[in-house]
C-alpha cells in the first residue's frame, strides 16, 4: 500500500521556510506596515466595544439622565465606524500587497522552471508541476492574506480581552479560564476529529463514482464480458460503504452538537451565574457583567480560531517546501540577448557515453563517434531503443556528457552559450507539438518578432499556405489543443514552416513524415527537401526511401553505431544491418 503523505509540522525550520518567500512581498512592505497598524487599531477597537456596551447598559441601569446614554451610544457608533473603516482599509491593503507578492511568486516560479534542465521534466509529470504553480501558491494567498493578520488580531484579542477581564473582576476572571479555554480546545480537536471521518466518507464516494465513470466509459467490455452483475455488486459494497461511514459521521456529529451545547453554552451560564452571585453581594455591575461575557465570547472564538489558522500554517509549509524544492533546483545558463556565437553548421560527437540521469545503470550510447561537416544531411537508422533521439537530446544540450565530447565547428560545445546554440537549431518532431492559439501564432514561434511576409513566406516554403487560405480566418484559425483541428500532414507543415522562419544552421528531423498518408507525406518531403539545402540536416528515420541521397548515414545498434557511409556503401556490404533492412523495405 502507498504510505500516507506526511504532513508538514509547524516548527522554527517551517516558519523560516515561509519567511524565504516575503522577499517577493519586499517592494511593498510599507504598504503592508501601514496595513498591519490599521490591524492594531481595528482590534483595539474592538476591545473597546464590550467595554463600552456595558457602559451603557449599567447607564440605563442606573438611571442615569439620557444625555449621558445617548453620548455613549454615539461613542459607540463612533467606535464601529472606525472599526469599520479600519478594517476595510486593512483588507483592501493586505489583498493588493498579496496578490502583487503572488503574482511577483508565480512568475519567479514559472521562470525559474521553464529554465530548468530536461532531466528535471524527465522524472516529474506535468500535473504535479502544474500543481505547484497553481494550488501550493493559491494555499500561501490565504496565509498572506488572512492567517497572517488573524493570527495578530486574535493574540491581541485573547490577551488585551483577558487584560480587560483580570482589571473587572479577576476572581471572575479566574472562574472563566478555569472553563471556557479547555472546552475551545476540546472543541477544536472533537470537530477534527469529526472532519477525518467526513473527508473518508468524500474519499468513498468519489471512489463509487469512479466506478460509474469506468463503467460507462468501458461498457463495451462489460457487456462484451457478461459482468453486470460483477459491476453492479461491486459499486453495491462501494455504496455500501459509503452508508456505514456517513451513518458513523452523524453520529458524530450529533454528539460534536450536543457537547457543543453543554460545553460552551453550559459554560456561559456558568459564568453569568458565577456573576448574577457576584451582582447580588455587591461585587459586580450589570453592564460589567455584560461587558464581561462579551469578552468571553471574543476569547473563546480566538481560541477556536488559532486552530483553524494552525491548519492553514501547516498547509503553508507544505506548499511552500514543494515551492522552494523547484526554486532550489539549479536551472540552465539562458540568456535573452541576441546571438553572440554563430556556427556555421558542423556537428562532430567523439567517443560520446550516456546514461539518463533517472537510468544510471542502462548505457544508452557507448563510444559514438561521427563526423558532420556544415551542409550535411545525416541519416541516423536502426531499431527503436538503438539510441537515435538520445543522439538528438545530446546535440540540444538537454543533457550532459557522461563520457567524450560535443563540438561545434571544431570546438567543445561548452564553449559555446547554450542559448546561442538552441536559437540556431531547428527541430520538426514526429509528433508535432502544436500551441492552442492560432497558425500565426504557432509558425511565429519561430522567430517571434517575425513580420506577416516572413511569416507567409515560411507558410509557402512549407507547402502549407495553400490550406491555409482555404481555411475562412486564413493565419487567424485557432488549431485547438494540440493542434487537433488539423490534420496530421497540416501539423507537420505548420512545424516546417516554425523551422523555416527560424532560419537554423542545424535542423533535426525526427521521423517527421511517418504516420502520414501519400499525399501529405509527398508534401511534406517536398517541403522538408527545400527546408534541408543549404543546412547541416539530422534526420532519424524508418523509412530509408527518404535517406537515400544523405551524404552520412549512420546505423546504430544497442547504443554504438554498427555502420556508417553512404547509402550505395551500405547496400554493399555483404552482412550489413543497413542492407538487410534495405532490402526488405525496398523489395516490398
Amino acid at each position: 500500500m502507498e504510505q500516507a503523505e506526511k504532513k508538514p509540522r509547524v516548527s522554527a525550520s517551517g516558519l523560516k521556510k515561509i519567511s524565504r518567500l516575503y522577499k517577493y512581498a519586499k517592494p511593498y512592505r510599507w504598504q503592508f506596515s501601514l496595513g498591519l497598524v490599521l490591524l492594531f487599531m481595528s482590534s483595539a477597537a474592538t476591545l473597546f466595544f464590550p467595554k463600552l456596551m456595558g457602559t451603557l447598559v449599567d447607564a440605563g441601569h442606573r438611571g442615569n439622565i439620557r444625555e449621558h446614554i445617548n453620548t455613549t451610544g454615539a461613542l459607540l457608533a463612533g467606535l464601529l465606524v472606525a472599526q469599520a473603516t479600519f478594517s476595510f482599509f486593512r483588507i483592501s491593503i493586505f489583498v493588493k500587497v498579496t496578490e502583487k507578492t503572488l503574482a511577483s511568486l508565480r512568475q519567479s516560479t514559472y521562470a525559474h522552471l521553464i529554465r530548468l534542465p530536461m532531466k528535471f521534466f524527465a522524472e516529474r509529470r506535468v500535473g504535479e508541476l502544474n500543481s505547484r504553480i497553481s494550488a501550493d501558491i493559491s494555499q500561501l494567498q490565504s496565509t498572506f492574506t488572512t492567517s497572517l493578520a488573524e493570527f495578530i488580531r486574535q493574540i491581541i484579542m485573547i490577551v488585551g480581552g483577558i487584560v480587560l477581564l483580570l482589571a473587572t473582576s479577576w476572581k471572575l476572571t479566574l472562574f472563566m479560564l478555569a472553563i471556557i479555554p479547555v472546552i475551545c480546545v476540546v472543541a477544536v480537536f472533537f470537530g477534527k476529529f469529526v472532519r477525518k471521518f467526513s473527508k473518508e466518507a468524500q474519499g468513498q464516494v468519489a471512489d463509487s463514482n469512479t466506478i460509474v465513470e469506468e463503467t460507462l466509459q468501458g461498457i463495451f467490455n462489460v457487456k462484451a464480458f457478461a459482468n453486470e452483475l460483477f459491476e453492479i455488486n461491486r459499486y453495491k459494497r462501494k455504496t455500501d460503504d459509503v452508508a456505514r461511514t456517513g451513518m458513523r459521521v452523524g453520529k458524530y456529529q450529533g454528539m460534536f452538537a450536543s457537547f457543543i451545547i453543554l460545553g460552551l453554552f453550559g459554560a456561559m451560564v456558568a459564568i453569568v451565574w458565577r456573576g448574577a452571585l457576584m451582582i447580588a453581594d455587591g461585587q459586580l455591575l450589570a453592564g460589567t457583567l455584560f461587558s464581561f461575557v462579551l469578552y468571553t465570547g471574543f476569547i473563546g472564538g480566538s481560541i477556536s480560531g488559532l486552530a483553524d489558522i494552525y491548519s492553514s500554517v501547516q498547509k503553508s509549509i507544505g506548499a511552500t517546501e514543494n515551492l522552494l524544492e523547484i526554486l532550489d533546483e539549479p536551472i540552465e545558463p539562458i540568456h535573452f540577448e541576441p546571438i553572440k556565437q554563430h556556427i556555421s553548421g558542423a556537428v562532430a560527437f567523439d567517443n560520446v557515453s550516456f546514461r539518463y540521469p533517472s537510468r544510471k545503470d542502462i548505457p544508452v550510447l557507448q563510444d559514438v563517434s561521427f563526423e558532420a561537416q556544415a551542409g550535411w544531411q545525416v541519416a541516423l537508422v536502426g531499431p527503436s531503443g538503438a539510441g537515435k533521439s538520445t543522439v538528438v537530446s545530446l546535440l540540444l544540450r538537454f543533457y550532459d556528457l557522461e563520457n567524450g565530447q560535443l563540438l561545434f565547428d571544431g570546438k567543445p560545445a561548452s564553449d559555446f552559450a547554450l542559448s546561442d546554440l538552441r536559437r540556431q537549431m531547428a527541430v520538426v518532431p514526429q509528433d508535432v507539438f502544436l500551441f492552442g492559439g492560432t497558425i500565426r501564432e504557432n509558425i511565429a514561434y519561430g522567430d517571434t518578432d517575425a513580420s506577416e511576409d516572413a511569416i507567409i513566406a515560411a507558410a509557402k516554403q512549407a507547402n502549407a499556405w495553400d490550406f491555409i487560405q482555404g481555411f475562412p480566418e486564413g493565419l487567424n484559425t485557432v488549431v485547438g489543443e494540440r493542434g487537433v483541428q488539423l490534420s496530421g500532414g497540416q501539423r507537420q507543415r505548420i512545424a516546417i514552416a516554425r523551422a523555416v522562419l527560424k532560419d537554423p544552421k542545424i535542423l533535426i528531423l525526427d521521423e517527421a513524415t511517418s504516420a502520414l498518408d501519400s499525399e501529405s507525406e509527398r508534401l511534406v518531403q517536398d517541403a522538408l527537401e527545400k527546408l534541408m539545402k543549404g543546412r547541416t540536416s539530422i534526420v532519424i528515420a524508418h523509412r530509408l526511401s527518404t535517406i537515400r541521397n544523405s551524404d552520412l548515414i549512420l546505423v546504430m545498434d544497442k547504443g554504438r553505431i554498427v555502420e556508417g557511409g553512404t547509402h550505395e556503401e551500405l547496400m554493399m556490404k555483404d552482412e550489413g544491418l543497413y542492407k538487410g533492412l534495405g532490402e526488405l523495405q525496398f523489395l516490398g
